[in-house]
């Protein structure tokens, strides 16, 4: 079973399903290079074609010209996977002005598995964010669970991104007014898949089932939307929560990221 999901995900979720929203892509060998909105730049691959030492160090040096040479572009990452052959590529990124951040675990489920009923308080609603406040609220709480001073400025992207395209879900648990749970359903097109994105529980009401009721009714909407798999990129304070909704870990993402020189 891991090693079905691993190959789905390698398949259907590498490359292309990742730079959807690019402004701009340039290939370069087996890489691709994208120029994100925001001023950020994104590097994947679905994989590196068997390269050694010295030919992944020429891809790291060659992707970092690349973005040297593009105006307006202020960091750039480059997501790894711990199941790639990479030979030195942990050095060379490293070398070249990149730092790892904390490596998460790739989580894989079945939608149907996932779709379990899950008992909550009876104070607690779950249910999908329809308006404006309720997805500011869903922010501020999140921004609170992560310390996130610009939680404004992404939900209100997310709005915008809920306004012009319906694919993307917010789901909310919600006792007495205010929202104590969220996270996103991101379908991927053309793919078997859709991700579990931005969960976040307040403390006082975590253990307590919300975040897998949370995760079993975004199954339930991507079941009915014809999709087989959820996936997401999980820390490892949110890694077990999933575990136990029935994802199964198959491998591990480290983002490396590079920030561009001060003049």
């Amino acid at each position: 079973m891991q090693q079905e999901y691993l190959e789905a995900y390698d398949s259907e979720l590498r490359t292309g399903a990742e730079i959807t929203n690019a402004l701009q892509v340039t290939q370069h060998g087996p890489l691709h290079l994208a120029t994100l909105p925001g001023g950020q730049g994104f590097i994947t691959y679905a994989d590196l074609g068997g390269a050694d030492a010295d030919g992944i160090a020429a891809l790291v040096d060659a992707s970092v010209t690349h973005f040297l040479g593009l105006g307006g572009i202020a960091a750039v990452e480059w997501k790894t996977r711990g199941h790639d052959r990479a030979p030195g590529l942990h050095d060379n990124l490293v070398g070249r002005g990149f730092v790892p951040e904390d490596p998460e675990s790739i989580m894989i489920g079945e939608a149907r598995l996932l779709a379990q009923a899950v008992e909550i308080p009876a104070s607690v609603e779950i249910r999908r964010a329809r308006t404006d406040a309720d997805v500011l609220a869903a922010g501020e709480m999140q921004g609170q669970v992560f310390a996130d001073a610009d939680w404004r400025a992404r939900a209100e992207a997310l709005i915008a991104r809920l306004r012009a395209d319906d694919a993307v879900e917010l789901w909310i648990a919600v006792s007495e007014g205010a929202v104590v749970s969220a996270g996103r359903l991101e379908p991927v097109a053309g793919t078997a898949f859709a991700g579990l994105w931005g969960g976040a529980t307040r403390p006082e009401w975590r253990g307590r089932s919300i975040y897998r009721a949370l995760t079993a009714a975004r199954a339930r909407s991507a079941l009915d939307r014809g999709f087989r798999y959820l996936q997401s990129d999980s820390t490892e304070f949110s890694r077990p929560i999933l575990e136990r909704s029935g994802l199964v870990k198959v491998s591990t993402t480290t983002p490396y990221v590079w920030t561009r020189p001060s003049d």
